[in-house]
């Protein structure tokens, strides 16, 4: 006889001892017996471990989040002294093809890092963002030849142990950031930045053929219409040049930031469908730069927006909206055509998941629920999310006997999550417990307890916005 077990979570913060029960729940329900292709570790971030000056180290909650990716981008800003072609190569009158023309320790320590981290390493040449009135770094090179050489010394240095380096063996190597983001990171045109990157790309490729070779870190893709992506002129040029020039695109790299999660998803749909139409079929998608957007506005960036203003917006994309949306993105990305993502940022930059100190933030914890989730990677199929208000992921263990669920309730209007989970066990006894990140709590356990096969029914709360851990184990039968 087959045992069906089912049990019933309702999930709704109590705003005082007497809250009513809602009326109304999101009816959600988990499938154990139906399987999906494996939860994916899509958790990578920018940056690495180390921050101001090796004041602060964050190395161990880079190896307890397990991060799968660093990109290499805006490292130690507003005044970075690492990575970048300015501070590795100081001088462009020096011969590329000397090691004494190369500063590498600085960049060397900050690197390192990150490999004993276990954290694989996207390494953007090129120069981070500059927000100054005046631009120092972002011009276009005067010989883009040698460029090219000054990059090819790098890979050198960190793939081949030239200049007394390393065999890390980085895998990615991005073209530059954001070329059509003007003047912040470029000051040049469409043609001379497809110049830079048709000599580059092919340079590298000739003498490394292995590696990939991508960009452009393209912050604006194009227009979106009905599911379709109309490239703006600047991106289609870039297309074209690399066909003409037979450059390699082996990674197309973009960024969005939004308060919509699930346009993430219908974002790299069209990407897939306009890279395909151009003859870039094999040509892996890595959305490198994400975070939360608060209402779709930039404004409070603005130079002119200090004080309490600026603070109460990054407090949005660290706390308990920002958590609930990466949570949702990370969800929904599991079903899009996306190889590589990395969050802006995983440091102490003010998109990052910690504070001026080192201190987690709420968006930490998110990705922190996430990565407990992927311990438990065989996933399953959950019923019930509102696209783009809320999302669910179920995944079993290795020898089915643990089942992990991550909610993120970002926006919904039904406060209650009503859970049925179908198909985990039949007879044994299941050790349960919750945790969720919210105002309150950072992903802390909130309550624990046994369910008893066939029927059980429990009754949590959690309010938007919102994460909830919840998992479970089958008792031991004696």
């Amino acid at each position: 006889m087959t045992y069906r077990f089912s049990m019933w979570i309702t999930a709704v913060l109590m705003l005082t001892a007497c809250y009513p029960r809602p009326a109304s729940a999101l009816e959600v329900r988990v499938d154990c017996s139906r399987r999906l292709p494996e939860i994916r570790p899509l958790h990578g971030v920018n940056n690495g471990p180390l921050n101001y000056g090796e004041t602060i180290d964050l190395s161990d909650y880079f190896r307890e989040l397990a991060i799968p990716s660093a990109r290499l981008h805006d490292c130690e800003w507003p005044n970075p002294d690492v990575v970048d072609i300015h501070a590795v190569f100081p001088d462009m009158t020096a011969d590329p093809a000397l090691p004494e023309s190369y500063t590498f320790s600085r960049t060397d320590d900050y690197v390192k890092a990150i490999i004993e981290t276990g954290t694989a390493i996207v390494y953007r040449l090129g120069e981070s963002i500059e927000h100054s009135k005046k631009k120092y770094n972002v011009n276009p090179p005067e010989d883009p030849r040698k460029w090219a050489q000054i990059c090819l010394g790098i890979i050198r240095h960190y793939n081949r142990a030239w200049a007394d380096g390393f065999r890390y063996n980085i895998k990615y190597w991005e073209i530059w950031n954001e070329p059509e983001n003007r003047p912040t990171m470029w000051t040049g045109t469409d043609e001379q930045f497809d110049t830079l990157y048709t000599t580059a790309a092919k340079a590298i490729k000739a003498e490394f053929p292995h590696l990939m070779v991508g960009g452009p870190s393209a912050g604006a893709q194009g227009k979106l219409v009905a599911g379709k992506m109309e490239p703006w002129p600047f991106l289609k040029k870039f297309f074209e040049a690399c066909k003409a020039q037979n450059a390699p695109l082996d990674f197309f790299s973009w960024h969005t930031y939004t308060n919509d999660p699930y346009l993430y998803v219908t974002k790299a749909r069209a990407i897939r469908k306009m890279l395909d139409e151009f003859g870039f079929e094999k040509t892996e998608i890595h959305l490198n730069e994400w975070n939360y957007l608060p209402d779709d506005d930039w404004t409070p960036l603005g130079l002119r927006k200090e004080g309490i203003v600026k603070k109460q917006w990054f407090d949005r994309i660290a706390g308990p909206e920002g958590a609930a949306f990466l949570a949702c993105v990370l969800i929904y990305l599991q079903d899009a055509p996306v190889d590589v993502a990395n969050y802006y940022a995983g440091d102490t930059n003010w998109f990052g998941l910690f504070g001026r100190y080192g201190q987690p933030r709420k968006n930490f914890y998110a990705a922190k629920a996430f990565k407990m989730l992927l311990d438990t990677p065989l996933r399953v199929k959950a019923f019930g999310a509102e696209p783009g208000k809320s999302a669910i992921c179920a995944g079993l263990s290795q020898d089915q006997t643990e089942l992990t669920i991550l909610i993120s309730n970002l926006r919904s209007s039904d406060k209650q999550f009503r859970l049925t989970v179908e198909n985990f066990a039949e007879k044994e006894k299941v050790n349960w417990s919750l945790c969720r990140v919210d105002v309150q709590n950072d992903l802390n356990q909130i309550r624990t307890g046994v369910l008893d096969p066939p029927t059980i029914e429990l009754n949590e709360v959690v309010e938007a916005p919102s994460v909830v851990l919840l998992r479970m184990k089958k008792a031991r039968i004696e």
